[in-house]
């Protein structure tokens, strides 16, 4: 583990911090906000998974999640959005790729040998985190914008237990009927899609659901709408009858500007469930 910096933030610390990852087989960096009351013992644990072109410092600096969480003494965990390094495999498109590691275990090559999202940020980093820092790993909650979103949802609903509360800002809802969605997961998993659907939450949802609340807000002006299928999710959410809230925003898009507006409901939402426990 090596620091790479640690600043007083809201009376706690933001820390960023790399290490060697064996999922990866690479360099990992993740930022971890600290409250206060990490100083006095173990606190709850919020984590952002960002999305496409992101690393772990986009919603560390723009979603103003310290704020909120520091009123609520919730720590948040920013990973980065993939494997890095001059020999990491990479792609000329911005959504495949570094920065697009859409949270799963690649098994095609030339992904295969870092890609290896899924284990990574479902096993390797809570292994590390509970080993350095004062963190109540059996309070948990997970969250994430577009393409973290997308993981937030697939991680929750795939580990029953892990998760006290789970939500989502303009998640890649139903990428198995999306262009987008299905080109990232034939280079990353292959075309047989019978495999996919462990990575879709509105598959996940028809199939499964989540034995705890559901928080999804959507900008209703987002650029990428077509792509996202906001509407699919939310009519698997129905049909289920799972516990959720799931609001249209007039007039927002898929920017920061709009994670950021629906932060503080988004930290308030995990901290009732997490102090629930």
């Amino acid at each position: 583990m090596k620091t790479i910096s640690e600043n007083a933030c809201f009376d706690g610390t933001q820390g960023v911090y790399s290490h060697a990852s064996s999922a990866c087989n690479c360099e990992m960096t993740f930022g971890l906000f600290l409250p206060r009351e990490a100083r006095d013992g173990p606190v709850p644990v919020l984590w952002y998974l960002s999305g496409l072109t992101c690393t772990h410092e986009n919603a560390m600096t723009k979603a103003g999640a310290q704020t909120w969480a520091a009123e609520h003494g919730i720590a948040v965990v920013f990973p980065d959005t993939s494997p890095r390094g001059d020999d990491v495999a990479d792609d000329e498109a911005y959504d495949l790729g570094k920065g697009a590691g859409f949270y799963v275990n690649a098994t095609q090559n030339p992904w295969k040998p870092h890609f290896q999202m899924w284990d990574y940020i479902a096993e390797e980093l809570p292994a590390v985190l509970a080993d350095t820092f004062a963190l109540d790993m059996e309070r948990q909650g997970i969250t994430g914008h577009s393409m973290g979103g997308h993981g937030a949802l697939t991680l929750a609903m795939n580990l029953p237990g892990r998760f006290a509360s789970v939500s989502a800002f303009a998640p890649i809802a139903n990428p198995t009927a999306s262009d987008w969605g299905r080109k990232q997961l034939s280079a990353y998993l292959g075309d047989d899609d019978a495999g996919w659907a462990k990575h879709d939450s509105t598959l996940l949802m028809q199939d499964k659901g989540f034995e705890g609340p559901i928080l999804i807000d959507q900008g209703a002006s987002d650029q990428f709408l077509d792509l996202l299928k906001p509407e699919a999710l939310a009519q698997a959410i129905a049909a289920k009858r799972q516990q959720a809230t799931f609001r249209m925003q007039s007039g927002y898009d898929h920017s920061y500007f709009f994670v950021s507006t629906f932060m503080e409901d988004h930290v308030a939402f995990h901290a009732d469930a997490l102090y629930a426990l």
